[in-house]
């Protein structure tokens, strides 16, 4: 199996099915193997009902159903680790950045790279329709955050919910990950550029919702998670 598909789902029960649709009608046309996995971190709508309805007419889609609310890097985590291609990418339930987004990738990963990460900050990006400028600045300010605390300085957006992995690297950083919030992606990268995998930064086509499960609560959370990382780092709980 080349791709593994990861989508990160809670109470997504009206985005899912329009996501997956999209997904799995770009994958038929593709000529290698491919699986979609869901993720239910803890939904308490119809998410996994309407995943198990639309395995009916979607191949090779997966559910993975946890009972309680962890968070989105736990859900990414355990697709990852559960998941069987050789590529392994994760995405988002409102689908922001559209599928046919990872053939940017494949070239990367031919030329040796192990981690290729979407970003909306790179030349050549499109938003459309672009973040309000408040969630843009906070986004500046937690970029400059975590520059300073973990490190990441290189990478212009960590929080681009659209990053593909070798099978190998997928299985190590995850494997070490322990952040189960949304900063969970910037722990990510810090456990590759620890590790020493080739990291890229790519230009892709992302468009806003407007109804965004982050919220100006969760980034207050994921300051704290960045402290978190650093005293991972200190402890040396990443090697």
């Amino acid at each position: 199996m080349k791709l593994s598909v990861i989508i990160p789902a809670y109470n997504e029960e009206k985005r899912l099915p329009r996501t997956l649709r999209e997904i799995d009608g770009y994958l038929k046309k593709q000529d290698y193997d491919s699986e979609i996995i869901v993720v239910s971190d803890g939904s308490t709508d119809k998410t996994v009902e309407v995943v198990k309805n639309l395995m009916n007419y979607i191949e090779n889609l997966k559910i993975l159903d946890f009972k309680k609310n962890r968070g989105k890097g736990f859900g990414v985590r355990q697709g990852m680790l559960k998941a069987m291609g050789d590529y392994r990418l994760f995405t988002d339930a409102d689908n922001s950045t559209s599928i046919d987004q990872v053939e940017k990738m494949w070239s990367f990963f031919e030329k040796g790279y192990d981690v290729v990460i979407g970003s909306r900050d790179v030349k050549g990006a499109v938003l459309s329709p672009p973040q309000p400028w408040w969630r843009r600045l906070l986004g500046d300010i937690f970029r400059f955050l975590t520059h300073i605390i973990c490190g990441t300085w290189g990478i212009l957006d960590t929080q681009c919910g659209f990053k593909g992995f070798t099978k190998k690297a997928a299985e190590n950083i995850f494997k070490e990950a322990k952040i189960n919030g949304f900063a969970f992606d910037p722990e990510i990268l810090v456990i590759a550029k620890k590790f020493g995998y080739k990291i890229k930064e790519i230009p892709v086509r992302w468009r806003n919702d407007p109804e965004s499960k982050v919220k100006f609560k969760n980034m207050i959370k994921m300051g704290i998670g960045l402290f978190k990382i650093r005293l991972n780092l200190i402890f040396h709980k990443y090697d």
